[in-house]
């Protein structure tokens, strides 16, 4: 017989960092823990909307959607999650979820779904991981990221081409042929539900959209990209996951706002482990991880160190 393949969780499990009876429990999956997040969710939104209408017409404007914003983003918390089935344990709720959060952000569903599988199967491999973040090699090549612009231009561009009907080579690898017409049909309707509220804007002078959505979407997105440079860039592009992921130890409000993805090792060691167990399963395996203690401004520290590093080499 063919010897067993050794992943991380397997390999924690031999070690006895964790039992298959933990493990199960941490599996678990319920409803009523994403339904309380959600209900407080929906308040926080309720809040910052309500700063950004109470700013209307006042120099406060700007940083009313820039706070809107940075909660608007973090739909792609929850729709990463969505992902990986472990929001609700309803499978439909985390599609209906899923969906809804890529609408927000501009984020087709079903196409992250397969591009994030093969993340996860090729975590930090240059030309693998189709998530991959390339360690910035200068300051400006760091702030330039840091600027969304790139991201918001990669993002358009491939939601145009899906919707033209062409996927890349790279994206036929994780994409299986069966879902190709899914993936298409998935950003044209994106497209036309964004043309129709584009259109509705100066047709029925409803410029709601534009203050409670677009312009705080768009900055509050480099905050989201600052956050996700923490989760792997700087670490080695090697397969072995103590050295590939890093955790970083933030604030209860950080950990609500990224539904716990601040425990982003723990993640990809189990990634069925619901977003509410997580701190849980870091209790198990924070002694085997690479945890950053100084949460996000501690691995953009790291990341800095190594940049100037990487300079003066």
């Amino acid at each position: 017989m063919p010897e067993a393949a050794v992943t991380p969780l397997t390999q924690a499990l031999s070690e006895g960092r964790l039992t298959r009876a933990e493990l199960r429990a941490l599996m678990a999956r319920s409803d009523r823990p994403a339904a309380i997040h959600l209900a407080l969710w929906f308040l926080l939104l309720a809040a910052t909307s309500t700063l950004v209408w109470l700013a209307l017409g006042s120099w406060w404007l700007v940083p009313a959607m820039f706070l809107h914003g940075v909660v608007l983003v973090h739909h792609f918390s929850l729709q990463h999650e969505c992902v990986h089935y472990t929001v609700f344990r309803t499978r439909w709720l985390n599609d209906l979820a899923g969906n809804l959060c890529g609408l927000v952000i501009g984020l087709p569903h079903q196409f992250f779904r397969y591009e994030h599988c093969d993340h996860h199967n090729h975590t930090q491999l240059p030309g693998d991981d189709p998530e991959l973040i390339e360690m910035p090699r200068t300051l400006g090549e760091y702030l330039w990221y840091l600027s969304a612009i790139p991201y918001w231009r990669g993002k358009l561009t491939e939601l145009l081409r899906h919707a033209a009907g062409r996927l890349t080579p790279a994206e036929r690898r994780f994409v299986p042929k069966v879902a190709e017409a899914a993936v298409i049909r998935e950003a044209r309707l994106m497209l036309g539900v964004y043309a129709a509220i584009l259109a509705a804007m100066p047709l029925l002078g409803w410029w709601a959209p534009l203050w409670f959505w677009l312009v705080p979407l768009i900055l509050g997105e480099p905050v989201m990209r600052f956050i996700r440079m923490t989760e792997h860039v700087g670490r080695p592009t090697v397969a072995e996951m103590r050295l590939n992921t890093r955790t970083n130890l933030v604030s209860r409000p950080l950990r609500f706002l990224c539904w716990n993805m601040n425990f982003h090792a723990e993640h990809h060691y189990a990634a069925s482990v619901p977003y509410h167990a997580l701190p849980r399963l870091h209790e198990k395996l924070k002694d085997y991880l690479h945890v950053e203690p100084g949460g996000y401004l501690g691995a953009h520290r790291d990341i800095l160190s190594r940049l100037r590093a990487g300079s003066r080499d």
